[in-house]
């Protein structure tokens, strides 16, 4: 009695099989995704003014102080104006002179006019009075335009500034000479708010981005796409800017073309020269499907597969193509499908075409990155 049990244990344990290993895994399921590029960048102003003296001549004032905003139209230097007075005073006074040299010829020729009816003076004296009064007149409008230009030239001693913006240094000091249209600007003027966020994109993904929404998988979120800006320091820019254009031509040496987006600055936390990084919304897909990054693997060659359980429970191993990581997934383009089961847990315990025991694992929610730089790449 204490042998045959023994006996039948042992033999129920040679004839069974085992159980089959036991794998964690995930039901993946398609649906719409808001796709992002994640890009470097650098911050540009919208506008930028040089200032240089349009007349020579020394530094009387400076009108303002560095680093402070300005008005368009407002004074920013006076040079010392008194020989282009001098010159404006001496063209009004020649205005004047052929003003009243024309209305004496104007005078002359009016008699002439009246007296060869009469036969009073001859034809030839009545023609030549005419061709004063028109000398005249030509004069009178030699001496407006010198007027005009020395009243240009007085007013160019009072230098402005063309555009409302933030002025930077001084290179310039009160008693310093300087000339008409010098290389070296005075000072410089940038508009800031807001600001252009100048990135580089590379043109193959421009090219898979215009296949896919040629093919009517994507739609393209076009001129107005939101753009979201990381500082160079890791922290997250308040203010989404909105993407203005993208360039025609690509650069030969990088194969990149740029794009530019336009963000608020009200603060004047960015200034020209940053680095940044921007989270470009590309479209939307319409039914985008996502695998945990734990359920692809990659060979040396780049390639990309990943354990399938089927509906009879065995292990199959599938080849996919992934394009691009968004957050914590992989974004499949080719190999897996809607309603499929692939394994994120044990996947060091199976074989092709072995039977398992598959066991859900709950997936959390997408991981939603608070910065752009773990948007989809």
């Amino acid at each position: 009695m204490l042998i045959l049990p023994a006996c039948g244990e042992s033999r129920s344990q040679e004839d069974g099989a085992e159980p089959p290993p036991q794998v964690g895994v995930v039901e993946l399921k398609s649906g719409p995704l808001e796709l992002t590029q994640d890009v470097p960048g650098r911050t540009r102003a919208t506008q930028v003014a040089d200032i240089r003296p349009q007349v020579g001549g020394i530094v009387h004032k400076r009108l303002f102080v560095e680093g402070q905003a300005v008005r368009a139209g407002q004074p920013l230097y006076e040079l010392d104006a008194a020989t282009y007075r001098a010159s404006y005073n001496s063209a009004q006074a020649a205005l004047r002179k052929a003003e009243a040299t024309a209305n004496a010829a104007r005078a002359t020729a009016r008699r002439s006019r009246e007296l060869v009816k009469i036969h009073a003076i001859s034809a030839q004296d009545n023609e030549n009075a005419a061709l004063a009064e028109d000398q005249a007149n030509a004069e009178v409008g030699v001496a407006r335009a010198a007027l005009e230009s020395a009243r240009v030239n007085l007013a160019y001693a009072s230098i402005v500034s063309p555009i409302a913006g933030r002025i930077g240094k001084s290179d310039v000091t009160e008693g310093s000479l300087v000339t008409a249209n010098q290389d070296a600007p005075l000072a410089l003027v940038q508009k800031l708010d807001p600001i252009y966020v100048d990135v580089n994109q590379p043109s193959a993904n421009w090219l898979a981005l215009k296949q896919a929404i040629d093919s009517g998988r994507l739609r393209s979120s076009g001129a107005g796409a939101s753009v979201s800006i990381q500082l160079e320091n890791g922290a997250r820019y308040p203010h989404p800017g909105r993407l203005q254009f993208s360039d025609v031509t690509v650069d030969p040496g990088t194969g990149n073309f740029l794009l530019r987006a336009v963000v608020p600055n009200p603060d004047l936390t960015l200034l020209p020269g940053m680095y940044v990084r921007a989270a470009i919304q590309e479209g939307t897909l319409a039914d985008a499907l996502l695998a945990p990054q734990q359920a692809i693997a990659l060979d040396a060659d780049g390639k990309a597969s990943a354990w399938v359980v089927g509906r009879d429970n065995k292990v199959e191993r599938r080849a996919v193509r992934v394009s691009r990581t968004v957050g914590d997934r992989w974004l499949v383009e080719e190999g897996l499908k809607s309603g499929e089961r692939v394994i994120v847990e044990g996947v060091q315990k199976v074989e092709p075409d072995m039977k398992v025991q598959a066991v859900l694992v709950q997936q959390a929610p997408a991981r939603k990155p608070d910065a752009p730089a773990g948007a989809g790449r």
